[in-house]
């Protein structure tokens, strides 16, 4: 489905956590007026269409509610006109009461993001979140009974978070059963309060290979699960490549492609480890990935195999390994233990 971003940079957010620069994640300053919506939303639909125009950036059930009841009436305007087919907003777990979703009855609100971040208290309570663990739990429950689709995002390598933290962390996600995920982790951006931790030597992020491996199993578990991951890592903007963007972290503008090659490169492992074979297809759309970026999985095979091939072919179906006579799935092929959804 195709979405029709606006931001709404740290707009209606009653904390600035610490690694928070809407401004630089969004790549936008300030927040459309109504009219901009609609002026764009002009421009951007097609005549007929069934995308969603999303708010994204801040937490959008904490706006004041006649601002809240602008966006989504400019936004209705065009869904009704069959322009576009619902809306979805993005907030915060603690803005999700009751009475945050009356405000959005009658709108054709179609899926809601909640900023979960984390389930682990010390974690949440050490970022500057400013609610609970639970906040999200019962957040999830009562959209779910609006009708609405959920979405939550999860940050890894939060202060106070590590490898156990994420996996923890993502199980309570999934036991809620989310429509889908995205996965952020966790980079310093410059001036945010994460940065001074940083520079003090207070707070250390993930490197980029740990990250990697970390959201490799994430996603993994996400599949077992049939949860779709929408995002892996920040979108990149012009403002998180520049000098003043990333200070630390692990940030990368192909951060989902690396944690999709790293599924691969388990999997050509194992076939390395259980058989002779020297050349393994795939599927052609995938095979960039399972080479690896800049064919650093195909190098990493050759230095434990030596003469070693990974080839595309159309006719076989995506996640499979063809070796020899035999297919192979990979997700079984690099699969991860001690976990239960």
């Amino acid at each position: 489905m195709q979405v029709f971003p606006f931001f709404i940079p740290h707009e209606g957010c009653p904390h600035r956590c610490l690694f928070c620069q809407q401004e630089k994640t969004s790549g936008h300053k300030a927040a459309p007026v109504p009219l901009g919506v609609a002026d764009a939303l002009n421009r951007l639909l097609p005549p007929v269409g069934d995308g969603d125009i999303a708010f994204y950036g801040g937490s959008f059930t904490l706006l004041p509610a006649t601002r809240q009841r602008d966006y989504l009436e400019v936004a209705a305007r065009f869904v009704r006109a069959g322009r576009a087919g619902g809306i979805r907003i993005s907030t915060r777990p603690d803005g999700l009461e009751n009475r945050h979703l009356d405000v959005l009855d009658g709108f054709p609100l179609r899926t809601i993001e909640i900023g979960c971040q984390s389930f682990n208290h010390e974690v949440l309570a050490r970022s500057g979140r400013g609610h609970c663990a639970e906040a999200a739990v019962g957040a999830t429950a009562r959209v779910r009974r609006a009708g609405l689709a959920v979405g939550l995002q999860l940050m890894p390598g939060l202060p106070g978070g590590d490898r156990a933290e994420a996996l923890s962390s993502l199980q309570k996600a999934l036991g809620l059963r989310p429509d889908f995920l995205r996965i952020y982790p966790t980079v310093v951006l410059a001036g945010s309060a994460l940065q001074t931790l940083f520079d003090r030597g207070q707070f250390q992020p993930l490197g980029l290979d740990e990250a990697v491996e970390i959201c490799a199993e994430m996603l993994w578990r996400c599949r077992q699960a049939a949860v779709p991951v929408i995002r892996l890592g920040l979108q990149p903007t012009r403002e998180l490549d520049g000098p003043a963007g990333v200070v630390a972290g692990p940030y990368h503008p192909a951060f989902g492609q690396l944690v999709c090659s790293h599924l691969w490169r388990r999997a050509l492992l194992r076939v390395v480890e259980e058989t002779s074979e020297q050349v393994v297809f795939v599927c052609s759309s995938e095979l960039s990935d399972a080479l690896g970026q800049r064919r650093q999985n195909l190098e990493f095979i050759r230095t434990r195999r030596g003469d070693f091939a990974i080839s595309g072919q159309k006719d076989i179906p995506r996640g499979t390994l063809h070796v020899g006579s035999e297919s192979f799935s990979l997700m079984e092929l690099a699969a991860y233990e001690g976990f239960c959804h």
